[in-house]
């Protein structure tokens, strides 16, 4: 009998070492006790910039500080009390920190979501979270909220976080406040450099610190209150998988109210770093500008990354591209060699196939040292400024070919792994257990257990089942919804995080796939969806998919093509190229599809562990997936709901039931 699949980790001698460099920051009762501590340890040092902000901005880790304690104080002044909620909605910069920090140090708790989310959306979360004020990025989104009078009766104050003192007042003569004031965040600073600071918070770290509502891909968000102690163990703890030094430059993109960012960011503060805020149109930019040392960002970057190098590969002319290719592939297969060889795959290596991949890895390594020396600088200037060596993917699973490109050129991808109920990391690879493909090993203090779906009792070590986690970053449940709290957390404390996978001997955990996502055909069998659509997304052809096919005889597929490849494709085998339109594609080939399901099923069958039943009867062509459509989160995650809903009728055409 196997030991059952389940882990409580103290940490490894490495993640020892890694937290003896950091500090453990233990004398913390409250998030909000960091800006001293980090104003005394490198005062004038830059903390935060917003270069594309109007006017831009920088703060230092003595101003952050002085800007934190005058919020503090002007929330006091305007009603805010110890326990209460206020409502943020804004998207990246120092004064969404500014506003955050400033309510947790005079007590209160922030209710946040980014200004993008539809007007109903913002509005339940202002209701549900009974906030007694709304700090807002602009009087544009106020005036798209249309505050009922019902809301407005509860609200102390709006704070404008955009905009002048003028145009606060104007707000305010418009009637869009009802009877509240209105103030704009110069002014809000002005009042609170006047006012005393609020007496220290009282309650230890369990009091409540912030409210982030869950994007979701299904249903009405659901608030998740996080502590100061769920917060606080993530700010202690990261550390064990990258040791930032003070100065190091980091590149702020993912929306800051989301968990994975948020706490990322509270992490490499307290390290030291100075953070640079950017959006997605000036990526590109500041990445050359910025040249980062650390960047946390989701799958989606990184794939975007990759098709930016394989664009521009295929304008080169035809003899470099055969060079930077055979480059490339080398210096793949010499890193999954040297990973074999150090028994760092998803599965056991036994020793003879260790000491061939070791020889392998020697024999490749001559023409790898020459591409480290050529090639690989240029590209890593070309793609993330060149200093970039370590980044850290999560909120979603990263594709195998993803994880190798980088690998290869030499950047360092660490998944991390968890969700906003756990604040959210659960599980992180580490640089010396790297192992790709899977989802790290826990952080200290954080239990895993792998259960059989069904009926809920361990599973063995290696068998794949449903992932429960238990740990000082799980939330003690979801916001006045006992019903739902009940759902996801048992009396013992294990939340059922919804996702599929497995755990290796030493810790590691391997993610198959979501228990809701699974694909049931009509013959029974039950397929994970996300492993198969990583395979076909690695595909040049292929910048999206997503696989169909529940109550049906077999799995079909939603393909968005990457225009010029398609047209390439199609060229080479004499095929008509469909035009544009949403749905099912008006002008698509039947011929056409039919070679691209062929190719997608070739892509399927090359798959390590392949089973007869991953195949596809049918592709259909359709439209972007994107957040403007409504069709990724915030994070770029699918809502696989809407989806279908949107492209029934391509649907029904590869079952052939229009």
């Amino acid at each position: 009998m196997q030991p059952c699949a389940e882990i409580t980790w103290s940490g490894s001698r490495e993640d020892g070492e890694a937290l003896a460099r950091r500090h453990d920051w233990r004398q913390l009762s409250g998030l909000e006790e960091l800006w001293p501590e980090l104003e005394r340890l490198y005062g004038d040092a830059v903390a935060l910039e917003a270069p594309h902000a109007r006017p831009p901005e920088q703060l230092s880790f003595r101003l952050l500080r002085r800007r934190i304690e005058q919020a503090a104080s002007a929330f006091a002044a305007l009603g805010v009390r110890p326990g209460e909620v206020v409502a943020l909605f804004a998207e990246n910069g120092p004064r969404w920190l500014v506003a955050d920090q400033g309510l947790m140090r005079a007590g209160a708790a922030d209710a946040v979501r980014g200004s993008a989310a539809p007007p109903e959306e913002l509005l339940y979360i202002l209701e549900d979270s009974g906030a007694v004020g709304l700090v807002v990025e602009s009087a544009a989104l106020l005036e798209k909220l249309a505050l009922p009078k019902a809301c407005l009766a509860r609200l102390c104050f709006v704070v404008l976080l955009e905009g002048t003192p003028q145009q606060a007042a104007a707000v305010e003569e418009s009637g869009a406040c009802g009877l509240v004031p209105c103030l704009a965040w110069e002014t809000l600073l002005e009042r609170g450099a006047r006012g005393p600071l609020p007496p220290a918070s009282e309650g230890g770290d369990n009091r409540l610190a912030t409210l982030l509502y869950t994007s979701g891909t299904t249903g009405q968000p659901k608030g998740v209150p996080l502590s100061h102690a769920n917060l606080l163990h993530q700010l202690r703890h990261l550390g064990v998988a990258v040791a930032p030094q003070p100065g190091d430059r980091v590149l702020s993109v993912l929306p800051i109210w989301h968990a994975y960012e948020r706490t990322a960011e509270y992490f490499l503060l307290a390290c030291g770093c100075r953070q640079t805020y950017t959006t997605l149109k000036q990526l590109r930019g500041d990445l050359e500008r910025v040249r980062p040392h650390y960047m946390i960002s989701v799958p989606r970057l990184w794939e975007a990354l990759l098709s930016g190098f394989e664009d521009a590969l295929a304008a080169m002319p035809a003899s470099r591209q055969r060079l930077l290719k055979l480059a490339l592939a080398n210096s793949e297969a010499h890193a999954l060699s040297r990973r074999t060889a150090l028994d760092l795959t998803l599965d056991p290596v036994p020793p003879v196939r260790r000491l061939l991949a070791r020889s392998e890895a020697l024999l490749r390594w001559p023409l790898h040292r020459l591409a480290v020396g050529l090639f690989w600088p240029k590209v890593r200037q070309q793609l993330a400024g060149g200093r970039l060596r370590t980044a850290i993917s999560g909120g979603g699973a990263l594709a195998i070919h993803v994880d190798a490109f980088f690998e290869a050129i030499g950047i360092e991808l660490l998944v991390g792994y968890g969700l906003t109920e756990t604040s959210p990391v659960l599980t992180c690879r580490r640089p010396w257990n790297n192992r790709r493909g899977g989802a790290g090993q826990p952080l200290p203090g954080t239990a895993l257990r792998i259960v059989d779906p069904e009926n809920r009792t361990p599973v063995a070590i290696g068998e794949r089942g449903l992932v429960l986690a238990r740990g000082p970053q799980v939330m003690a449940g979801y916001y006045r919804k006992p019903e739902a709290t009940a759902k996801v957390l048992d009396g013992q404390g294990w939340f059922d995080t919804g996702d599929l996978g497995r755990l290796l001997p030493d810790g590691s955990l391997v993610l198959t796939g979501r228990a809701k996502d699974t694909i049931v055909l009509s013959s029974g069998e039950n397929i994970e969806p996300g492993p198969l659509e990583e395979a076909l997304a690695a595909s040049p052809l292929l910048e999206q998919v997503m696989l169909v096919g529940q109550d049906c005889k077999a799995l079909g597929a939603l393909l968005v093509p990457r225009p010029e490849p398609l047209q390439a494709f199609a060229a080479a085998a004499g095929l008509a190229v469909p035009g544009a339109g949403a749905g099912p594609m008006p002008g698509a080939d039947p011929a056409l599809l039919r070679a691209l399901t062929r190719e997608c099923n070739r892509l399927l069958a090359a798959r390590p562990g392949s089973r007869p039943d991953e195949r596809l009867g049918g592709v259909a062509l359709v439209e972007p997936f994107s957040i403007d459509n409504g069709l990724l989160t915030q994070t770029l995650k699918q809502r696989r709901d809407r989806i279908t809903a949107r492209d029934a009728a391509a649907i029904a055409s590869i079952y052939g039931q229009a």
